[in-house]
């Protein structure tokens, strides 16, 4: 028995670890992705590339 109730505590920190990465990724996507959503730097952007 000692040994299952070992391998549900590791699983449990496995999830909790692959979770937290996981939450950690989709906030930097997030975050890319309102970089370009200002109309102006667009605008400024597309001034200094002409």
């Amino acid at each position: 028995m000692e040994f299952f109730t070992q391998a549900i505590e590791t699983l449990k920190v496995l999830v909790m670890a692959l979770g937290a990465g996981l939450g950690v990724w989709g906030i930097i996507n997030l975050l890319e992705g309102y970089g370009n959503d200002n109309r102006a730097t667009r605008f400024c952007t597309n001034i200094m590339l002409f």
